[in-house]
């Protein structure tokens, strides 16, 4: 008796999901431009080269090639059969959802689940993907950030109240972390490792090595979309302004604000260069949020939109 409820309810709650990212967005959006009169945004917005927009939306097509291959090798590491397609989709929706809404084992996590479990993956591999895909997210941070924070230290302001001073040592942690992992990877051949309640199968040192490559690329090349979009008179080099961003993506990870709204743009304020205001970084940073947030935002929504309509109409 239940059944047709539940069928309907499966149906209605894909549309939900939609409109309230839609909702979302657009929160997210006034909360940006509240503070500014309009003719001032489109003022900074006009100001960015046409190249540099073009580029940038090159450089996050690009990033989200990449990200596919976090769920690609975590569907290699638990031995499932899928294709590229399969695994490219699942990880650019859950990406471009998880990047704007925050909380990533969750937003991400019932992406993942509802793929995979269509796909015949057990509830044990799905957990063990998500766990894969979470650990590569600090892969990459680790290595980028271990490289860098030792070659170029950052000072860190007083106001963001970090147990820090400098990210050297922070640098140093990261780098040995990674060390380990890799020590792991290529010695131990039957412990697993456990990240929490996450457990994942020994990952071998080839598939590891993948991991780092795909990861620290995706780090790279999402702080090149800002980088590009930055003002011809803030004088930096990308290799600086890459620990700039990665600090700043940390405090957003404390922090645990939903697309780290607020929190990263003060970072990257009184980090880069002075004189910086927030006037002055008022278009880099909104057409930053439009094209490496909103715009694969509502492409994902799209996407499962029409995934799902396939699912309900086509079988």
């Amino acid at each position: 008796m239940t059944f047709p409820y539940r069928q309907r309810l499966s149906q209605i709650i894909p549309v939900i999901i939609g409109l309230a990212l839609f909702a979302f967005s657009l929160w997210t959006i006034s909360q940006e431009l509240h503070q500014y009169p309009p003719r001032q945004v489109l003022e900074h917005l006009k100001a960015i080269p046409q190249q540099s927009l073009l580029i940038a939306v090159g450089l996050t097509l690009l990033n989200y090639m990449t990200l596919t291959g976090y769920d690609t090798l975590a569907v290699s590491l638990v031995r499932h059969s899928l294709t590229y397609p399969q695994t490219a989709l699942v990880a650019a929706i859950s990406y471009a959802i998880s990047n704007n809404l925050g909380f990533t084992l969750l937003s991400g996590g019932a992406i993942r689940y509802r793929f995979y479990t269509r796909w015949g993956l057990s509830v044990v591999k799905i957990a063990q993907i998500i766990a894969f895909c979470s650990l590569s997210f600090w892969i990459g941070l680790f290595t980028v950030g271990g490289v860098l924070f030792i070659v170029n230290p950052l000072v860190v302001p007083d106001l963001l109240h970090l147990p820090f001073d400098s990210v050297y040592s922070l640098g140093v942690l990261f780098l040995a972390c990674i060390l380990g992992y890799l020590g792991w990877s290529a010695v131990n051949t039957k412990k697993r490792l456990r990240i929490g309640s996450w457990e994942l199968p020994h990952i071998p040192l080839r598939l590891a090595l993948a991991q780092i490559l795909v990861t620290a690329a995706d780090w790279t090349l999402v702080a090149g979309i800002l980088y590009l979009l930055l003002p011809t008179s803030i004088s930096i080099s990308y290799s600086s302004f890459l620990g700039i961003y990665l600090l700043a993506k940390l405090t957003v990870i404390v922090s645990n604000v939903p697309g780290g709204l607020g929190v990263f743009e003060t970072v990257i304020l009184l980090l880069l260069p002075p004189p910086v205001t927030s006037i002055d970084l008022l278009g880099t940073l909104l057409a930053y949020r439009g094209i490496y947030y909103f715009l694969p935002l509502a492409i994902a929504i799209l996407l499962l939109s029409l995934y799902e309509s396939k699912q309900r109409f086509w079988k």
